[in-house]
């Protein structure tokens, strides 16, 4: 029997009638992978659950090659089957051969009915949409996905990211909100500048507060510490890597960097970082330190677990990393090292273009017989509680650890669940949920610790010293607009990291630098800015921010 507790969240979007009405570009027959077709619901289907009949439909998604590989084992498939009378049948697909499968899955006439856990972007999602694989969803979240379109409207930032410029929607969101604030979200920075505390109170030394302070502490850490395992690395990174390159300790020279090198300024404008004079002010900075001996000489080429094991041996002054977690048994050593002021008492944390969402999680295809039946299955999880669970695992199932306790409405961290992201990837699915910040306290007693503590590390130590109001947000532009971009993209964000790994090891001159501006230039810099300047303002438009974007006309004008 189906537990009180969770028929009641259930009963928001599965007790009662929904009635499907006409659907636009979903009509008729759609040409699905190879020449296919596949029949698209056409008439209007009333969907109560639990069906009279039971219904079943596959769904393809990735799991960690550590957590349990039979999803029918799980509680939430199990609790889901029994109040709707539908059953997914999930297809587990180790994480290191996803990729690969799915697009093999959907080449093919028998592709599964609904796949999840992409994570891909608005050009594949159009391609597989122009191909008739993905079907449009905006009318069926309109009236089988109360849950969701709940969600859409609360964040219109997420209902613009997933709709692309032709007014169809062919794609799920995750959502994953710690903090209305964007500047405080969790994700608003990457990679984090991390300390070594002990050996600063070792030398009598203070927490620095500008460069010329932190290169008087390397200088020092280099020169009086020891260590028993190695030798001594005052400073380390792993450049152009996604949550462990330093751009975040250039904001003292003004810009700064993140990871796609997009930067908007107050008065909503694009820029390149990577073509900035302040960026390479920054970049100049870490050669004089790496020329030094005071930054690690493998930070060009150290893999993740090679720079992991090595921030883990207890040997290095400064790292950078999303976590703290990554000193290991050294981790208490450490903390997060405040922005820095520059040479001209500049001090500025610059914003990565990191979401609380994700925009290309989840598609239903043109092989699913009943996707009216299918979305309002799927919105049974975008319920606060229900999201909560997809996200994290869930309560008394009896076949695993369990990641909560349930009082009444409210979900309680377990001791064990709150420690050990493998108890919860048993239990969870984590492919449709909406956890928006005002949850917390609400449906689940408290943030997960880790994400708490990075929350506050950000509001309180780094966003204060956010000076940008904007990030360049998940715009879904016109797919020539996309193609485009990705042309350019390709080959000069390659160049231009490239070039910016060169200044750190080996500086660059003022003739170099203009040799360097000059080929973005010739690689369509200027193109691909005026584009994505296009997607950003067509994105506020969409959602209605206060003095959006100005047109392409009022811009001339």
């Amino acid at each position: 029997m189906l537990p009180k507790s969770f028929r009641k969240a259930l009963c928001f979007a599965g007790v009662f009638t929904m009635v499907i009405g006409s659907l636009s570009g979903c009509g008729g027959k759609e040409e699905a992978a190879g020449g296919s077709t596949a029949s698209v619901e056409e008439a209007a289907e009333e969907v109560t659950f639990p069906l009279a009949d039971n219904y079943k439909f596959s769904i393809m998604t990735r799991v960690a090659s550590d957590s349990e590989q039979d999803f029918s084992k799980k509680a939430l498939v199990q609790r889901m089957e029994e109040a709707t009378n539908v059953t997914a049948e999930y297809k587990a697909i180790p994480e290191e051969q996803f990729d690969d499968k799915y697009k093999l899955a959907l080449s093919k006439s028998d592709m599964p009915d609904v796949v999840t856990k992409m994570y891909i972007k608005p050009y594949d999602i159009l391609g597989y949409a122009k191909k008739g694989v993905f079907i449009p969803l905006e009318d069926y979240i309109e009236t089988n996905m109360p849950n969701l379109k709940k969600v859409l409207d609360a964040r219109p930032e997420v209902r613009a990211s997933i709709t692309a410029a032709d007014g169809h929607i062919y794609t799920l969101p995750f959502v994953n909100e710690w903090s209305t604030n964007s500047k405080e979200n969790i994700n608003v920075i990457g990679a984090i500048p991390y300390i070594n505390v002990a050996w600063l109170d070792q030398l009598g030394l203070s927490m620095p507060t500008t460069t010329d302070e932190l290169k008087t502490v390397l200088e020092a850490f280099a020169k009086d510490i020891k260590v028993e395992n190695g030798t001594v690395v005052p400073m380390s990174f792993r450049i152009n890597q996604v949550n462990q390159d330093p751009g975040i300790s250039l904001g003292a020279f003004g810009c700064g960097d993140n990871m796609d090198h997009y930067m908007v300024t107050n008065d909503k404008k694009v820029y390149y970082t990577l073509a900035q004079e302040d960026a390479r002010k920054g970049l100049e900075w870490l050669h004089d330190l790496y020329a030094e001996g005071l930054v690690d000489p493998e930070i060009f080429s150290q893999d993740g677990a090679t720079y992991s094991a090595k921030v883990a041996s207890g040997r290095v002054g400064l790292f950078y990393d999303w976590a703290i977690g990554l000193a290991g048994d050294y981790t208490d050593q450490y903390e997060a090292l405040p922005p820095l002021a520059g040479p001209d008492g500049t001090v500025n944390v610059p914003r990565q273009n990191y979401y609380s969402f994700d925009m290309g999680v989840t598609a239903v295809t043109s092989a699913c017989e009943r996707p009216s039946v299918v979305c309002a299955y799927l919105d049974q999880y975008f319920e606060p509680s229900l999201s909560i669970q997809n996200c994290y695992g869930t309560y008394d199932d009896p076949n695993y650890t369990n990641v909560f306790t349930k009082e009444g409405d409210m979900l309680k961290w377990t001791e064990e669940g709150a420690a050990d992201g493998k108890i919860r990837n048993d239990q969870n699915l984590y492919d449709c949920f909406a956890i928006l910040s005002d949850y917390y306290g609400v449906y689940v007693d408290r943030m997960l610790d880790s994400d708490a503590l990075r929350l506050e590390m950000v509001s309180t130590i780094y966003s204060p010293s956010i000076t940008s109001d904007f990030n360049y947000p998940a715009a879904f532009m016109e797919q020539q607009d996309i193609t485009r971009i990705s042309e350019i993209e390709t080959d000069l964000k390659k160049y231009a990291e490239q070039v910016k790994a060169e200044i750190v090891k080996d500086g660059i001159t003022d003739e170099a630098w203009k040799g360097y501006l000059d080929k973005l230039n010739q690689m369509g810099l200027e193109e691909l800015i005026t584009l994505k300047q296009k997607g950003f303002d067509l994105f506020y438009e969409l959602t209605n921010y206060e003095k959006a974007g100005q047109s392409a006309e009022a811009s001339e004008n």
